[in-house]
């Protein structure tokens, strides 16, 4: 991977460029605790946006994959990440692209269009909603659960997951357990609200961590959803269905949905 500086992080990117005059340019950005190789790579998106004829342009966010890790919550203000992907597309000479991003990367790049429209050509949330009623409290946060000594003390099943996930992965957990409390409070209904960019929310039908993207288009103007049937939080982002709807959306074959 190649690398880049932003706010005096080295953080490390892909740029996967098709045969030929690309079709557009794709920013993805990807999930908590996971990584471009794993969201991106393997799961099969820059293969798909090459055939595509699209350029991919994806950052392992800081604290993850390739990036560097600071262990200081301050590091992961959602502006100052939102700020990452603006730096990354400066160091690339990139002015405007779509933009997709997912659970994390969602927040992340909602967050990059309102602070930033003019750079962002279609806006894709994947991995978010709104719960139609609020999970029971959890026995720790995650960021107690990434730095739990034993695991096993971890109950709740969510949060096991992205343990279990993170362990998998090679993770520094103390990192994302500053990710996890830096990212500030949910943007609110009137920010939402504000945003004018053709947008796409995508999430499983079974995704109990999000919950329900009509909840969330419904407060973004114009916004397009699509539910991938019978896929919780983590298989959705694989399935065809969803990378189906995502070259639809940006060719244009959703907009007569209402």
């Amino acid at each position: 991977m190649k690398h880049f500086q932003s706010g005096g992080l080295m953080l490390a990117y892909e740029d996967v460029i098709p045969e030929g005059p690309p079709e557009g340019v794709m920013v993805l950005v990807h999930g908590f605790a996971t990584s471009v190789e794993e969201n991106w790579r393997r799961l099969g998106w820059l293969a798909a946006l090459e055939r595509k004829g699209r350029r991919a342009v994806a950052l392992d966010l800081r604290g993850h994959g390739q990036s560097a890790k600071p262990h200081a919550v301050a590091a992961y203000d959602r502006e100052a990440m939102a700020g990452d992907i603006a730096a990354m597309m400066d160091h690339l000479g990139i002015q405007r692209a779509d933009v997709m991003g997912y659970s994390l990367g969602a927040q992340l790049s909602l967050a990059f269009a309102l602070s930033r429209p003019e750079r962002v050509d279609h806006l894709i949330l994947g991995g978010i909603g709104k719960r139609r009623e609020e999970r029971p409290s959890a026995t720790m946060t995650l960021a107690e659960a990434m730095r739990a000594a034993d695991p096993q003390t971890i109950t709740d099943p969510i949060l096991k997951g992205f343990r279990r996930f993170a362990e998998v992965e090679g993770a520094d957990r103390e990192a994302l357990a500053a990710c996890s409390e830096g990212a500030g409070r949910p943007l609110a209904a009137d920010d939402l609200g504000r945003l004018a960019t053709p947008t796409l929310v995508v999430t499983g039908t079974l995704d109990t961590i999000a919950g329900d993207p009509q909840g969330v288009a419904d407060l973004i103007p114009g916004a397009k959803c699509v539910t991938i049937p019978g896929c919780d939080h983590f298989s959705a982002i694989p399935h065809a269905l969803y990378k189906a709807a995502v070259f639809d959306f940006l060719e244009g074959w959703l907009d007569e949905l209402p």
